[in-house]
């Protein structure tokens, strides 16, 4: 009782008001507040007596107030680019090895007792499975884009004749930039740096003039039926250096002197 009178007068000695009252015990006015609290009341009901500038606080057995937190599968969110992040447990934070004790991953850190792995400023290439066939050997090999090789990757970009006579009309030009500009093709990525092919699917009633980097031998037969026009555009020049060139030509000039040799 002691204790709480003198916590509380050396909580604010300016603020408090302390008169000696009946034998029902000391009386608290506190001019920040509006009424006055009976102190031995209050102090067999809780634990602490706490005042505040706005008003009294009783904390009930020394706890303090329990806070309710929302649960956010109940509130009604949106998605939005402030909001959005990983699932819980989706996303891990990469395992740091140490070295020693001390890093709390035991006296060999996770590395082992022994090996090669186990050694400072050692390791092994990814792939590498101790010299035994690796993996990547032991699977077969496959042409094409399923091999990774470029011999199935294509060449240019197609359009049909069916998507010429559905955008374009008589007379006009057939080209690479008219069919980006009526959005007949939106070629993205490596397909940008590609020549434009023209392929025999569908048929086409009038003539226009074609500029392409191929034509396909169907097509070309229906565009000669037409009597359209069509230029082939040549193919980029492939870049060769220097000494490859040097060499080319030595070469082609050594089996010239031999044909003649030999006519």
């Amino acid at each position: 009782m002691t204790a709480l009178a003198s916590s509380s007068m050396a909580v604010s000695s300016t603020a408090l008001l302390q008169k000696p009252g009946s034998a029902a015990g000391h009386v608290l006015q506190n001019s920040f507040l509006s009424g006055s609290v009976s102190l031995p009341r209050a102090a067999a009901s809780c634990g602490r007596v706490a005042f505040a500038r706005k008003g009294l606080v009783i904390v009930a057995n020394g706890r303090k107030k329990a806070v309710v937190e929302k649960d956010e599968s109940e509130v009604d969110q949106r998605f939005r680019l402030n909001n959005l992040s990983p699932q819980p447990g989706s996303r891990h934070r990469q395992k740091r090895k140490g070295r020693g004790i001390a890093a709390g991953q035991g006296a060999s850190c996770g590395f082992g007792m022994r090996g090669q792995k186990s050694r400072s400023g050692s390791g092994v290439r990814p792939g590498f499975e101790g010299g035994q066939m690796p993996l990547y050997r032991r699977l077969p090999k496959l042409r094409g884009i399923a091999g990774g090789m470029g011999a199935g990757l294509p060449k240019y970009v197609a359009v049909n004749l069916t998507d010429i006579a559905e955008s374009f009309q008589e007379g006009e030009e057939v080209s690479l930039e008219a069919l980006k500009e009526r959005r007949v093709l939106n070629p993205s990525g490596r397909d940008r740096k590609l020549p434009l092919k023209i392929l025999g699917d569908g048929e086409l009633d009038f003539k226009v003039k074609i500029k392409a980097g191929a034509i396909s031998a169907a097509a070309k037969e229906k565009l000669e039926t037409l009597g359209c026009e069509f230029e082939i555009l040549p193919k980029k020049k492939k870049w060769l250096s220097a000494q490859y060139l040097k060499n080319q030509a030595r070469a082609d000039a050594y089996f010239v002197k031999k044909r003649e040799g030999s006519a």
